[in-house]
């Protein structure tokens, strides 16, 4: 049944992509920033509905108020699909997501992912990339955006850990923007590489913004992760 449900809702995530990425393709750039962003917005509020009432996974959320509207970077915690689907609704609609350019290849998602300026970067251009996520997310702060960043750079299975990307906190040091670490364990409902979705709660929980102004990358990144991963392990 879980398997069934979970195809069910496969069928639903490729038609709402399809629909709502198409409209952004073919008319987003004629609307206002925000406008694109509400749509983007809507499309992960629809597939928390249909992951709710076909699969039973369902979400919880602590601490969303202490994200501002504007001008803050997230870091995150990265297990599975769901949260580039959750947090792009439950956060302010303006947002800039540092992603691999490669998703931007991808047919209809990509072409409505370049409608909302994501900060695409080639993972395997090192220092080259870390400049680009400083220099563009810099722009992106100054345009009042939330600037959402994955530290570990790819899914990590619960359980495991990766080090953490030093992009987010070199740009927390350059701008003096506080960071908001996120923290969650969909990887326990969705997991890498597998299809099936399993019912139960999400737990969300967002941390007090970490303060960067006068402070090193290297610090703001170790409390960043310190915090996320020991939180990690009381949700786990």
């Amino acid at each position: 049944m879980i398997l069934f449900r979970s195809l069910l809702y496969l069928l639903t995530m490729v038609i709402s992509t399809i629909l709502l990425a198409g409209i952004l393709s073919l008319v987003g750039w004629l609307l206002p920033f925000r406008q694109r962003c509400l749509i983007a917005n809507s499309w992960g509020g629809v597939n928390l509905w249909f992951l709710k009432r076909l699969c039973g996974l369902d979400y919880q959320v602590e601490g969303l108020e202490k994200i501002p509207s504007s001008g803050a970077i997230i870091l995150a915690k990265h297990q599975s699909t769901w949260e580039t689907m959750a947090l792009r609704y439950l956060l302010p609609p303006e947002q800039a997501w540092v992603l691999k350019r490669e998703l931007m290849w991808v047919p209809f998602f990509g072409w409505a992912t370049a409608t909302v300026q994501p900060i695409a970067i080639n993972r395997k251009a090192g220092r080259r990339s870390a400049k680009q996520v400083i220099e563009m997310g810099i722009q992106r702060l100054q345009q009042k955006r939330l600037v959402i960043i994955f530290p570990e750079g790819t899914r990590v299975a619960p359980g495991e850990h990766k080090r953490y990307g030093m992009g987010g906190a070199l740009l927390a040091e350059k701008s003096g923007v506080p960071v908001i670490p996120v923290v969650h364990n969909a990887g326990s409902f969705w997991k890498r590489r597998d299809i099936r979705k399993y019912p139960g709660t999400v737990r969300v929980i967002v941390g007090d913004p970490i303060q960067s102004s006068g402070r090193k990358a290297q610090e703001i990144n170790q409390e960043a992760e310190e915090w996320i991963e020991s939180t990690l392990k009381t949700i786990q």
